[in-house]
């Protein structure tokens, strides 16, 4: 992958059935019975009610339409208009916006920006630390800003740590699941809040 080239905008071009599956997969899985709301439940859990929560890399509006079942004001975005368009469809009551992240300039601030479904491991290497920003510029006055990703996916660690630091957003809460385990030298998965 070269520093410019979104890997999920190359797995279109290779593939231009990607999102179609995308959105069946969770689909299928919902149908199964998998619990697809973990996410969702540590967000709920760090607001109160009606909280403003931006779903950046939204997807189909998994994480961010559930947010909105429960009573907060969410936005979504993603760079995928299939996915937008499935968002809105099954999650009406929020907001979604087809847009791309390094250019985020929405006219609102809130309480929580949420990255879920390794978003950060897809987007072009050379706009990571602009979108880390860009994060940081919507989070309203105390809001903190929840990024999960795994390991092997092309964006370490260390670096993401670097960039987040760069960027301006402060380490709140290091964990390795979304269901609140500690995060450790072995993990391999991160889910980093910061504020």
């Amino acid at each position: 992958m070269s520093e410019q080239e979104n890997l999920w905008l190359r797995q279109i071009a290779e593939n231009p059935g990607h999102s179609q599956w995308y959105i069946k997969r969770f689909e299928d899985m919902a149908a199964r019975g998998v619990d697809l709301n973990g996410e969702a439940r540590m967000i709920d859990a760090m607001v109160g009610r009606g909280a403003r929560i931006l779903d950046a890399g939204c997807g189909t509006g998994r994480v961010g339409g559930h947010l909105a079942e429960l009573g907060h004001e969410v936005a979504g975005v993603d760079l995928d208009p299939e996915l937008i368009a499935a968002a809105r469809k099954d999650h009406p009551e929020a907001t979604w916006t087809v847009g791309d992240l390094s250019e985020l300039r929405l006219e609102a601030t809130f309480d929580v920006v949420v990255c879920a479904g390794n978003v950060m491991t897809f987007v072009a290497p050379s706009t990571r630390r602009t979108i880390l920003e860009r994060f940081r510029e919507h989070l309203a006055e105390g809001g903190r800003a929840v990024i999960g990703f795994g390991a092997g996916r092309g964006y370490e660690f260390d670096d993401f740590h670097r960039d987040a630091a760069a960027a301006g957003l402060r380490p709140d809460l290091m964990l390795s699941t979304w269901d609140l385990r500690p995060f450790g030298p072995d993990s391999d998965f991160l889910v980093a809040v910061f504020n």
